[in-house]
């Protein structure tokens, strides 16, 4: 399936209404979470649709495709906020230091030294999440609990970056309940790190499938993809 760019008003409406009712229903004001539409795969068009429907941050998983759309939208580049969410390789750092507003998915120094050099010294500082592996696995990105605290207090040093918070892409989970543990676990380490002195206001996480219960544990921002510019083809 394709983008149908003529729901994509219609269906950030709806988005918007998810978050509100969560927020409702944790006594929490709609305004403390963003929405990052999540535009991989999709084309300039269709991000330009959603600029159009008042949507103004948009997230991108890989380095080149996004360059791309961010060079057909240059009209609007002092209006939209590009976040790179995907893996990032040390060879694509430059490029993401120069083009990208916020990076989620550092979970090695290396990287984010290499974002703060490489970060132009006109621009603001780059902000940056620490993406974190809460299942534990292996084979998945993300630093891990034991080693996150440190990790941070390097990263919030670094002079042309800014750490704002944590991410995590948690496994599929089969209940709102048992979807809420991974994100509940990512909000106490958050709330550790900001007990620690590290200035932190960002927790990016939930998409489509487990946005609600994600508001519900703290999420600020929840980066929705399929629910928006429909099912990736």
């Amino acid at each position: 399936m394709g983008t149908n760019l003529g729901s994509i008003a219609e269906n950030l409406r709806q988005v918007r209404q998810r978050i509100d009712r969560a927020c409702t229903e944790c006594h929490r004001l709609p305004s403390h979470v963003t929405l990052l539409a999540v535009s991989k795969t999709c084309p300039a068009e269709a991000v330009r649709v959603a600029w159009e429907a008042g949507q103004r941050a948009f997230g991108e998983n890989y380095v080149q495709e996004a360059l791309q759309k961010i060079g057909a939208l240059a009209d609007l580049r002092a209006q939209i906020e590009w976040h790179l969410i995907g893996p990032l390789q040390s060879n694509k750092t430059r490029v993401v230091a120069e083009a990208f507003d916020w990076v989620h998915s550092v979970d090695r120094l290396k990287i984010a030294e290499r974002l703060s050099d490489q970060r132009p010294t006109h621009l603001p500082p780059l902000n940056i999440c620490l993406q974190v592996n809460v299942d534990g696995e292996a084979s998945k990105s993300g630093v891990d609990f034991e080693a996150l605290p440190a990790l941070a207090r390097s990263v919030a040093a670094l002079p042309g970056l800014r750490l704002r918070g944590l991410m995590s892409i948690p496994q599929p989970a089969p209940s709102p309940e048992a979807q809420r543990e991974p994100h509940r676990r990512l909000h106490e380490a958050y709330e550790q790190l900001r007990q620690q002195g590290l200035a932190l206001d960002t927790l990016s996480m939930g998409m489509s499938a487990d946005l609600e219960p994600a508001v519900v544990e703290g999420a600020t921002m929840v980066r929705v993809g399929s629910a928006i510019f429909g099912a990736r083809g």
